[in-house]
């Protein structure tokens, strides 16, 4: 094998078709553009939901539902999830900065807590928002609940 015998694999390569470059070439005149009109000039730029003059189908389906700006999502654990996780990352206090240290939520998550499953483990909970259940379960249990926001 020699430099000069070197040639790219059958058929990976194509040879270029110039256009516009003369009716001799057989690709000049409209150069594969088709006749007047938009398309066939430089700039052209097809909007996304046009049909052809048609009913753009985002304007034919009717309008539902209703999106809250104001909604605040919450992470969610239960009483039997933070059990679980005290026995495997042994916390003292519960809160979003344990939770974070740790990767169980991202840094601007909120945490909820609800009375679902048992707590056997007496904490102290630094939480945003916590049930009525909850609340009485773990301070039954001897811990403490603290709102932060």
């Amino acid at each position: 094998m020699k430099l000069h015998t070197l040639k790219p694999a059958e058929g990976s390569t194509h040879k270029q078709i110039r256009i516009g470059r003369g009716e001799a070439s057989g690709k000049g005149g409209t150069s594969t553009q088709g006749n007047k009109g938009g398309q066939s000039r430089a700039g052209y730029q097809r909007k996304n939901a046009h049909e052809g003059g048609q009913m753009p189908i985002q304007r034919r389906i009717p309008k539902r539902g209703f999106k809250n700006i104001n909604r605040v999502e919450y992470t969610v654990f239960n009483l039997g999830q933070i059990d679980q996780l005290q026995e495997k990352y042994t916390f003292s206090e519960f809160s979003p900065e344990n939770l974070y240290i740790n990767g169980l939520i991202n840094r601007t998550d909120k945490v909820k807590i609800l009375a679902t499953g048992e707590l056997k483990a007496k904490l102290v909970f630094k939480v945003n928002a916590i049930s009525v259940k909850a609340k009485e379960a773990i301070e039954a249990n001897g811990g403490s609940v603290e709102i932060v926001k």
